[in-house]
C-alpha cells in the first residue's frame, strides 16, 4: 500500500523538508518527470540522496509529497456568512491552487501513463484533498440553516476537479470569476438543492 506523504520511517526538520520539496517542483515545471532525478534534487538542494531516500521512498512518492504540499498550503477558507459565497470563495482559493501546479501536472501526464505506480499515489495523496475543507464549509451552511445535515463533499469536490482539469488541459479558458460563478450557481448549488430533497 501506497505510504502517505505526512507519515514516513525518517522525519525531517520542516524547513528542510519543504526545501526539497519546493526543489523538487521548480524541477518539474522546468525539466518535467522523466528527466527529474534524486541527483539533481539533491544537488540543488544541498541534501544528500541518503537522507532524501530516508524521507522517500523513491521518485514517485516524493513528488506525490511535494504536489500534496502544494495542495494543502492555503489559508483557512474564508466564512463569508452565506453558503454562496463560501463556495465562490472555495472555489476561488482551489482556481488558485490548479493555477499554480497546472505546469506541473503537464509534465506528469505522460509519466502517469506508464508508471500506474505514480497514479495512484497521485490519487491517494493529491486528488483526494479539498474535501476536508468543503466539509467544513457545509457544517457552517448546516449550522446556518443553509443546509439539511449529510451533503456528499466529496462528491462536490470530484466534480469540481474534473472541471478544473477539463478547463485547464482542454478548452484553455482562464478560471475567472465569471466560470466560478457559474459553476457555483448553475453546478453545485443544484446538486446541492437536490440532494436535501
Amino acid at each position: 500500500m501506497a505510504r502517505s506523504p505526512a507519515t514516513t520511517q525518517y522525519r525531517l526538520d520542516p524547513g528542510r523538508e519543504q526545501a526539497i520539496l519546493s526543489t523538487v517542483r521548480d524541477l518539474l515545471t522546468e525539466v518535467g518527470y522523466d528527466r527529474l532525478s534524486i541527483d539533481e534534487v539533491a544537488r540543488r538542494a544541498r541534501a544528500s540522496k541518503a537522507t532524501i531516500y530516508r524521507r522517500w521512498s523513491g521518485k514517485p512518492d516524493m513528488v506525490s509529497a511535494a504536489l500534496h504540499g502544494l495542495m494543502v498550503e492555503h489559508p483557512p477558507l474564508p466564512d463569508t456568512g452565506s453558503l454562496r459565497g463560501d463556495l465562490i470563495a472555495a472555489l476561488d482559493t482551489f482556481c488558485r491552487l490548479y493555477e499554480r501546479k497546472h505546469p506541473i501536472v503537464l509534465s506528469l501526464l505522460g509519466a502517469i501513463r506508464s508508471d500506474p505506480a505514480l497514479g495512484r499515489l497521485l490519487n491517494d495523496h493529491v486528488l483526494a484533498t479539498g474535501t476536508a475543507d468543503v466539509g467544513i464549509v457545509f457544517e457552517r451552511a448546516v449550522g446556518r440553516g443553509e443546509l439539511l445535515p449529510g451533503p456528499n463533499a466529496a462528491a462536490v469536490v470530484e466534480v469540481c476537479k474534473a472541471l478544473l482539469w477539463h478547463r485547464l488541459l482542454l478548452t484553455g479558458h482562464p478560471l475567472d470569476e465569471a466560470w466560478v460563478a457559474h459553476v457555483v450557481d448553475d453546478i453545485l448549488w443544484p446538486m446541492l438543492v437536490s440532494a436535501g430533497r
